[in-house]
């Protein structure tokens, strides 16, 4: 499939998108959010959270110190995962990123996860996120 791009111009609307996007990613185990800091990635995590009912908006957060944030829905598990502080393979294999995405109804939503080849490799979706202006966003979803 092509590249699908959408534009945003708050950060409600890049919520809005998030959950918008939840039935694309119903069958997904891995998807890797590409973007540089502060372009919206955990924002628009908080959309997808809520649409698969694991969390509401307010209680998704980044999980840059804690590294893997974990949201129980009656479907599917999250797991909100910032790798931007991971440096090698070594740390990577450190998380069992492996173990979670074979849970069953696991969706991992990886940050930063393109600095290792081997999750390019293993993505179902990836979601690129750029700053357009100060609060607008374009969102290019790659499958």
């Amino acid at each position: 499939m092509p590249p699908e791009s959408f534009l945003t111009n708050s950060a409600d609307e890049t919520v809005a998108l998030g959950a918008s996007l939840a039935p694309m990613l119903r069958d997904a185990r891995i998807v890797l959010l590409r973007g540089d800091l502060g372009a919206g990635k955990t924002t628009l995590v908080k959309g997808i959270a809520e649409a698969f009912q694991a969390a509401a908006q307010e209680d998704v957060t980044s999980p840059t110190f804690t590294l893997i944030h974990e949201y129980r829905g009656p479907d599917r598990t999250l797991y909100h995962i910032d790798l931007y502080r991971i440096e090698t393979e070594r740390e990577l294999a450190t998380l069992g990123i492996e173990d979670l995405s074979n849970e069953a109804g696991a969706l991992l939503l990886i940050e930063w996860g393109e600095k290792f080849d081997r999750l390019k490799k293993l993505r179902d979706v990836e979601i690129l996120l750029e700053r357009t202006g100060e609060s607008s966003r374009r969102i290019t979803i790659t499958q």
